[in-house]
Order: C-alpha cells, then structure tokens, then sequence
C-alpha cells in the first residue's frame, strides 16, 4: 500500500515541473521572437504559450485535488472535466486573442502554442527518471 502511495504521490509531483517547464519555454520564445522579430512577435509567442500553460494547469488541479471518493469512477470522471474544461479554455482564450489582441501575428502565436505543447511530452521523461 505504501509503494502506491509513493508512486502516485511520484507522478504527481512531475505535473509541476512540466509546468514550470512550459512558462520557462513560453518566456524564452516569446524572448527569442522578439530579438528576430519585434514586440508584437514577442507578446503574440507568449500569449500562444499561455494559451497552452493556463488549461493544462486547469488539468494538472483538476487531477492533482484531493476528492471525497478516489475510487476510479471518480478519476475518470475528473480527467473527463478536465479535459474538457481544458478544450473549452484553449476556444476561449484564443477566442479572445483573435477578437481583442491588436495588433497580434499568428506564426508566432501558433508557434508558441505549439512550441509550449510539444514540452508536455517531457513529462513522460520525467516520470521515469528523476529529475
């Protein structure tokens, strides 16, 4: 029982370093973007990184908060929200990019998103090894 507790309390304590890891990789585009392209390269970079980090963190609480039942009913029901909560936050946070963000460039918007998204994969690095 003890072993359980140790590898669950292990894999989640990989959920915040994947997220520190995607804010640091949406600084450092957006940094990049802006020493190649400007100012509007650089805030659009980082507004597409955000748009990625802010539902995965949606995610990350709504799997990582203690529940009364943690049977796995419960899991499942919680990545079911989760996930959804995450597809309907990414609409809406590019929703309010396209309609109130101006002016903005969207290669560098989608290269952020992209860029910041690929780091999710790090994750399952992580679980393996200790970093």
């Amino acid at each position: 029982m003890d072993a359980t507790i140790a590898e669950c309390v292990s894999r989640f304590s990989v959920i915040p370093k994947v997220l520190m890891l995607q804010l640091s990789l949406s600084a450092f585009l957006a940094m990049l973007f802006w020493g190649i392209d400007g100012g509007v390269a650089a805030y659009s970079t980082l507004l597409g990184g955000l748009t990625c980090v802010i539902p995965n963190a949606f995610l990350a609480l709504r799997l990582v908060v203690s529940r009364h039942n943690p049977g796995p009913n419960a899991l499942v029901r919680a990545v079911y929200i989760g996930e959804f909560g995450k597809l309907a936050l990414t609409i809406l946070i590019f929703s309010i990019i396209f309609t109130l963000v101006r002016p903005f460039d969207a290669w560098p918007l989608f290269a952020g998103f992209i860029g910041v998204q690929m780091a999710t994969f790090a994750g399952f690095l992580m679980q393996d090894k200790e970093v």
